[in-house]
């Protein structure tokens, strides 16, 4: 039986209160009794060498998240976690910085290979990585991490493996490639990491996890982190996790991310144009804008820059080169709009990203999450804005009710709709407005109950 702790705090930790419940897992029920309550005064309090602590201070963290100060002493302790919290609360240092002081403490031994963290994307991986790198620039010796996914060359990174490396971050399939390219092997792993576990699952990869986990020793560590776990992750976490200790920090008043949530009415063929309005009567510093294919993205994108907007588009049939280049130009403030896809809606962390908008609307309300996750992070205020057509104001009807919110529709002077549904628009897949779903089961709907089945089995 593993233990369930859900966490209450202010945000950063100044001197809030943190709250520990424990609860029977797996579990959909209140806690039932306090077991902790006590005033996290510093990173020092949670077991971490002074070489770690100087990182930390280095990146200008004042003080632990609620998820850091409830995972970081549990990971130390040798506990499977099953950790949930919002987006921009600290997920990754949450588990690298005990993954770095179990390499110190010397539990590695001889392995090489002492934790593989499994990421979703691959710009995932590579921000994964170096934040790993970041943390670790002050220990008395190198860590090598190797940072492997695919969209490039395999070469290189089978190269970079020569020696073994310290921490592995990968996307599945291109792990597999190695192992089955004799460039490495998982028989020495002592910690597995899957991060943003519901997306692995969402994307397809449970058949990868699956024989993944038997290339591990069978003693190890299991560490899951994201922002949600659906029923897959729940059975997969049960199948896998030994006595987990489950760390969720609740959305309260206190900690919530400072969002402003908008819904605009307007009709499909005026949203590019309305776009460039938003964008220029605001003066939006940068700007996410979400759609729902790489057509679109693209479209978007070049409309955007005829009219005068620097604007980049990031899909996932992109080469890897173009879409780290494109992300990288966006992050140092480059380009002042970038247009993408679903790649880009898990785990990217974009620094003070004012705006966020949903050009298309997302296929569910988790997606409507974590696309509005990228803006109000660390203690940022932000603005999230969503296109409503009347095509697809029933399909925002039916995510406002997953996330128990009603929005008011607003209309923007010169760009009032006029337009009216279509037959059975609510009922329709139409990847222009937004990916509706339909009775009929999509590609993503059959991957979800395979990952489901698998992962139950």
């Amino acid at each position: 039986m593993g233990r369930d702790v859900s966490v209450q705090s202010r945000r950063p930790y100044t001197g809030g209160l943190i709250v520990f419940f424990v609860r029977p897992f797996p579990s959909n029920s209140s806690a039932t009794s306090i077991v902790f309550l006590g005033l996290p005064m510093s990173f020092s309090s949670l077991g971490l060498a002074p070489c770690l602590l100087r990182a930390v201070s280095a990146s200008a963290y004042l003080a632990p998240t609620a998820i850091q100060a409830a995972a970081i002493p549990a990971i130390l302790r040798g506990k499977d976690v099953l950790g949930s919290a919002q987006t921009g609360t600290g997920k990754t240092a949450a588990f690298a910085l005990p993954l770095l002081q179990s390499l110190l403490d010397g539990r590695a031994g001889a392995r090489r290979s002492h934790a593989l963290i499994l990421v979703p994307t691959r710009e995932l991986a590579a921000q994964v990585g170096a934040a790993i790198v970041h943390y670790a620039r002050f220990m008395p010796a190198p860590v090598k991490v190797a940072v492997l996914s695919g969209g490039v060359s395999i070469n290189p990174q089978m190269m970079g493996l020569r020696g073994g490396a310290d921490i592995l971050v990968a996307t599945p399939g291109r792990l597999l490639d190695l192992v089955e390219h004799h460039a490495l092997t998982l028989s020495a792993i002592s910690t597995l990491v899957l991060d943003e576990a519901d997306r692995l699952l969402d994307l397809g990869f449970a058949d990868e996890i699956g024989r993944i986990l038997d290339l591990l020793p069978a003693q190890h560590q299991s560490l899951f982190f994201s922002a949600t776990f659906p029923a897959a992750v729940h059975a997969l976490a049960t199948r896998m996790l030994r006595e987990p200790i489950r760390i969720e920090v609740e959305a309260t008043p206190l900690n919530e991310p400072d969002i402003t949530q908008r819904a605009l009415a307007v009709d499909v063929p005026r949203r590019t144009q309305l776009l460039k309005h938003l964008i220029l009567e605001n003066q939006w510093s940068r700007v996410l804008v979400f759609v729902a294919t790489k057509y679109a993205a693209m479209h978007v994108a070049d409309k955007l820059q005829r009219n005068g907007i620097k604007a980049g588009a990031l899909h996932g049939e992109a080469s890897q080169g173009m879409r780290s280049q494109v992300l990288a130009d966006f992050k140092a403030g480059l380009l002042q709009v970038l247009v993408a896809t679903d790649v880009a809606a898990r785990g990217i962390d974009i620094a003070q990203l004012p705006v966020v908008v949903n050009y298309d609307l997302p296929r569910s309300a988790l997606d409507y999450t974590h696309r509005i996750g990228r803006t109000g992070r660390a203690g940022e205020s932000g603005i999230a804005i969503s296109f409503i057509s009347a095509d697809t104001e029933a399909h925002f009807r039916l995510i406002e009710k997953r996330r128990n919110m009603l929005l008011e529709r607003e209309t923007i002077a010169g760009f009032e709709a006029t337009g009216t549904a279509t037959p059975m628009a609510h009922l329709a897949t139409d990847a222009v407005n937004g990916g509706v779903k339909g009775r009929r089961k999509s590609k993503k709907d059959k991957l979800r109950e395979a990952a489901a089945r698998i992962a139950c089995a």
